[in-house]
C-alpha cells in the first residue's frame, strides 16, 4: 500500500537543477522504470507512455534515461519532442496512452529541469499514484525479460495535431484577420507551434524568441520578462502581443500601447465576456495573490469569485469543487476547463482575442472596466520556527492595518513555501497608504521575530 510521504514528488512533479539529486540520469532513469511498473501496462498489454520536453539542452539526457527505465517495465514510450505541457495533457488523451511524462522546468533558467506526469485524462495524477511510484523506486529496478522490454516510436505529426486542436477552440465564425500579433515563445516549448496557430488562424504574425539552443530559454524573454515584447509591440505598430513561458502553460498579454495584460485582467476579459453571453458556468477562481481590481470587478458584475491557495493546483480543486469552468493566477497560468484540462497559453490568448474580435475592441479597451488596486510585498526572514499566526502583537498590527482600509484594501500575511521568510502583503486604492501600512506591518513581524528566536 502507498505511504503519503514523499521524497521526490513536490506541489507540481519532481524539479531541481540538473546534475543534482534528484535530477540526475540515474534516478531518473528509476523513476522511468518505477512509473512504468505503476502505470504501464496490464494482463500482457504493454501500454503506452507519451514523453514531451521543453528546449532545455538537459531534455535531451532526461528523455533517454526516461525512455531507457520505461522500456526495462515492459512500457511502450512514444516521443513528442518539443511539445507545450498542455499539448502533452491533450495529447495523452487523445492517444488514449496509459500517461504522459513532461520533461520541463516551465519558468525556471536552462540549468533547471523537471519531471511531472499526467494521467490519462490529462489530469495532474492523483497523490495516492505518485506516492506508489515513490514507494516502486525504493525497490530494486528488475528489468523485464527481453521479449517483453518495451519500444519506443516518435510521433512525428504531434506538432500537427496539437496545433489543430488548438485552432478548434477558437469560435469558427471568427477570424484573426487584419490583426498583427507579436508571439514571443520564450525560447522554449511553443516555438514550432504558437507562431502557426495563430498565422493559420489569419493573423499576421511576428514570432520573436523563436530560436531556441538550449541555453535560452526564458532569458531576457517570455511571460516573465516581457520587455522584450513590449518594445517589439510599440515598435512594429503591432495590435496586440502574446508571451509564454518556456513550457506554454501560461501566457501574458501586451495592448497595442505596450502594456501588460496579466492573469488577472485576462481573467477579468474572458470571464466579463463569457457571463454577458450567459456562458459563464458558476464563476471565477483566482488565488489569495489576486488583485483586488480583479474582486471588486466581479461583483460589480454579479460574477461569483472566490480565492484559493497559491497554486495552479489548488485553483484546479477549487474550481472542481465549485463545478466551475474558469479560473488561475495573476502570472498568466489560467485555467478554462471546458477548453483544456491544464493550463494553455496558446488557448487562453485565443480566448482574449476572441472577446477582442468579437467586440470590436482593443485590449486596452477591454481591460479598462478592472482597475489594478497597488500592492506592495515585502519579505521578512525568521526563525525555522515562528509562527507568525501566534503572535498578539501581529494579530493586533493586522486588525489595525484592515480598519484603516475597510473594504478598498486588504492584508495578507503568508509563510513561504520554500525559504524561511514571511511574505507581507497590503492592498488597496491609494498607493501612499499602501506603502505604509506594509512596511509598518513588516516591522511588527520582524520585532516578534526577532523576540521569539
Amino acid at each position: 500500500m502507498a505511504t503519503n510521504k514523499r521524497h521526490y514528488f513536490g506541489t507540481d512533479g519532481i524539479r531541481g537543477r540538473v546534475g543534482d539529486e534528484p535530477i540526475t540520469p540515474e534516478t531518473v532513469l528509476k523513476l522511468g522504470w518505477a512509473a512504468g511498473m505503476v502505470l504501464g501496462g496490464k494482463d500482457g498489454d504493454p501500454g503506452k507512455i507519451l514523453i514531451g520536453k521543453d528546449t532545455r539542452v538537459s531534455g535531451y539526457m532526461l528523455e533517454s534515461a526516461l525512455e531507457s527505465g520505461l522500456s526495462a517495465a515492459g512500457v511502450d514510450i512514444r516521443l513528442l519532442g518539443p511539445m507545450p505541457t498542455p499539448g502533452i495533457a491533450y495529447l495523452t488523451r487523445t492517444a488514449r496512452a496509459r500517461a504522459g511524462i513532461v520533461i520541463s522546468a516551465s519558468h525556471n533558467p536552462y540549468e533547471d529541469n523537471g519531471i511531472k506526469f499526467f494521467s490519462s485524462e490529462g489530469a495532474k495524477l492523483p497523490d495516492e499514484v505518485e506516492a506508489a511510484i515513490e514507494e516502486m523506486m525504493a525497490r530494486p529496478l528488475a528489468t523485464v525479460a527481453s521479449a517483453r522490454l518495451g519500444k519506443a516510436k516518435r510521433y512525428d505529426d504531434a506538432a500537427g495535431r496539437y496545433i489543430e486542436y488548438c485552432k478548434s477552440t477558437f469560435p469558427h465564425r471568427q477570424s484573426l484577420a487584419g490583426l498583427k500579433l507579436v508571439v514571443d515563445c520564450a525560447n522554449g516549448a511553443a516555438y514550432q507551434i504558437a507562431p502557426h496557430v495563430f498565422e493559420e488562424l489569419g493573423a499576421e504574425v511576428i514570432a520573436i524568441a523563436n530560436d531556441p539552443d538550449g541555453f535560452n530559454i526564458n532569458r531576457d524573454c517570455g511571460s516573465t520578462s516581457p520587455k522584450l515584447l513590449q518594445k517589439t509591440v510599440t515598435e512594429k505598430g503591432a495590435d496586440a502581443g502574446i508571451a509564454l513561458d518556456g513550457d506554454g502553460d501560461r501566457v501574458i498579454l501586451v495592448d497595442a500601447g505596450g502594456q501588460c495584460v496579466d492573469g488577472d485582467q485576462i481573467l477579468y476579459i474572458v470571464g466579463s465576456a463569457r457571463h454577458a453571453a450567459g456562458r459563464l458556468r458558476g464563476g471565477i477562481a483566482g488565488t489569495l495573490m489576486s488583485n483586488l481590481g480583479l474582486e471588486h470587478a466581479c461583483r460589480e458584475r454579479g460574477i461569483p469569485f472566490k480565492r484559493a491557495a497559491v497554486g495552479d493546483r489548488y485553483v484546479l480543486s477549487l474550481l472542481q469543487q465549485e463545478g466551475w469552468e474558469l479560473g488561475g493566477e495573476s502570472s498568466g497560468h489560467v485555467l478554462c476547463l471546458d477548453k483544456s484540462t491544464t493550463g494553455d497559453g496558446i488557448i487562453t490568448a485565443l480566448e482574449a482575442l476572441a472577446v477582442m474580435v468579437g467586440a470590436g475592441k482593443t485590449l486596452a479597451q477591454l481591460k479598462s472596466g478592472m482597475q489594478i488596486y497597488p500592492q506592495t510585498m515585502i519579505n521578512v526572514r525568521i526563525g525555522a520556527r515562528f509562527d507568525v499566526g501566534a503572535s498578539p502583537k501581529i494579530r493586533q498590527a493586522v486588525r489595525q492595518a484592515e480598519t484603516e482600509l475597510a473594504d478598498q484594501g486588504r492584508v495578507l500575511l503568508r509563510p513561504s513555501g520554500t525559504e524561511p521568510v514571511i511574505r507581507v502583503m497590503v492592498e488597496g486604492r491609494d498607493a501612499s497608504q499602501v506603502e505604509r501600512l506594509s512596511r509598518q506591518l513588516a516591522d511588527t513581524v520582524q520585532r516578534a521575530a526577532e523576540e521569539a528566536a
